[in-house]
């Protein structure tokens, strides 16, 4: 999947494209249920490309509806 356009920078604040991960789901989403499949991930397009999960989960949700979705978060670094 590729949803996210450069780098996190100064002028780009969120390189995360909604819409290009909206259209990735929904592809996997299809494979998924075709292949009755699982899902694995992080919280994609919440770290480097900026995304906000609050934003992103209704999309996996929607998309991966009815799939069985795991998701992974990343242990807190310095404790």
């Amino acid at each position: 999947m590729i949803a996210q356009s450069g780098l996190r920078s100064k002028s780009n604040t969120v390189p995360l494209r909604y819409t290009a991960l909206e259209l990735c789901l929904a592809h996997l989403g299809n494979w998924v249920r075709e292949q009755g499949a699982s899902v694995h991930m992080p919280r994609i397009g919440c770290g480097l490309a900026g995304g906000l999960w609050a934003d992103v989960e209704p999309l996996v949700e929607k998309y991966l509806g009815g799939a069985a979705v795991t998701v992974y978060d990343l242990p807190e670094q310095g404790l």
